[in-house]
């Protein structure tokens, strides 16, 4: 899926497998966690950067520093998911992002959660700023 220019939101659909839910058939609270990771990367991928690539070639990654979600409504199996996703602050080396994940048939909002992550070096894990090419790119859907 694309980012919304009108929005800046980025949504992503997953379908919940048997293997996301728990033992009373709902998804367990770690894979909203999962899902929201997987939105971002294919967020990234829309703007055109691969994370081994930026790993590779520009020596970052990116990881989560913060994250804080509220648990409203059970997803289940089978369930299709609409998962969004927007960046809400974009500072020099961390983004933070507002996420949603909404079951698509009826557009319940099962969970939502805050999510900072942190641009770090590659090779020693510290912070360092975000890539010029990629602050470029993510301005323009700002």
């Amino acid at each position: 899926m694309q980012t919304s220019k009108d929005t800046g939101i980025f949504s992503w659909r997953v379908r919940v497998y048997y293997e996301d839910t728990d033992a009373v058939g709902v998804v367990f609270y770690a894979n909203y966690l999962k899902f929201m990771e997987r939105a971002r990367t294919e967020w990234l991928r829309s703007l055109g950067f691969e994370q081994d690539a930026l790993r590779e070639r520009q020596g970052v990654l990116f990881a989560v520093r913060r994250a804080a979600l509220d648990y409203l409504q059970p997803a289940r199996f089978n369930d299709l998911l609409r998962i969004t996703t927007a960046v809400v602050r974009c500072g020099r080396a961390s983004l933070d992002f507002r996420q949603e994940v909404l079951r698509e048939a009826d557009t319940t909002l099962c969970c939502r959660g805050e999510v900072r992550v942190a641009c770090v070096d590659a090779a020693t894990l510290r912070p360092y700023r975000i890539p010029d090419n990629l602050l470029a790119e993510i301005a323009n859907v700002l």
